[in-house]
């Protein structure tokens, strides 16, 4: 019986490829290939994929990885393997903690995707050895290492939210927002919002530009 794959890319190039790459696979059946995440969540309910492959990023909007939570929700969820360019601190732990099975980058040899996708079908994790490094890193050197919520935090801050509004996308108060901040700021060494954003990009916790 083939493992069934979905694969939810924005690139046309990029889901050709990896259809094609699918297709020399005799244990691998290409389920289906869309664009956005919305097309990925009905295809699931549709097509019952063993496998999602998923990228983050779409049409300029980072949506994958709550797609990817809202594909661990459903009743009898597949397995979704992050297949993206970004390998940033935030961007990992955000789709980790999704509930993705793996996280893997696009220049990743092919063969090394086709082993990820059959490890995420029966349960297993697959990292990028690239990915994998960050994340002992982060947790073995990085004594100071923002949590997944400080990350969040200063992700929105980065794209230029005031508290009120970080508050507001978080459902938490705005007090709870200036104490993360509080926090923050003698992890990275610094005293202001800018400054945070910016040591944050250096160390990789957040995407550049």
């Amino acid at each position: 019986m083939s493992l069934r794959v979905l694969i939810a890319d924005d690139h046309p190039v990029i889901r050709a490829g990896l259809t094609a790459l699918f297709d020399t696979e005799q244990d691998i059946e290409v389920a289906g290939a869309v664009g956005t995440t919305a097309a990925a969540v009905a295809a699931v309910r549709e097509l019952a994929p063993d496998v999602v492959l998923m990228d983050l990023q779409f049409d300029h909007r980072f949506e994958g990885a709550e797609a990817t939570r809202t594909l661990r929700a459903l009743p009898d969820p597949p397995a979704v393997l992050v297949l993206t360019n970004f390998d940033t601190d935030s961007d990992i732990v955000s789709a980790i903690e999704a509930g993705a099975a793996g996280y893997l980058l696009k220049d990743a040899p092919p063969g090394e995707i086709v082993a990820a996708v059959r490890a995420a079908a029966v349960g297993q994790t697959a990292l990028a050895p690239a990915v994998a490094s960050r994340l002992l890193t982060r947790m073995r050197e990085r004594p100071t290492a923002l949590s997944s919520r400080e990350l969040q935090v200063l992700d929105l801050v980065a794209r230029g939210h005031s508290n009120t509004e970080v508050a507001g996308e978080l459902y938490v108060s705005e007090t709870t927002v200036k104490s993360h901040l509080a926090h923050i700021y003698p992890k990275l060494g610094v005293s202001s919002r800018t400054a945070a954003v910016a040591a944050a990009r250096r160390a990789g916790y957040l995407r550049r530009g």
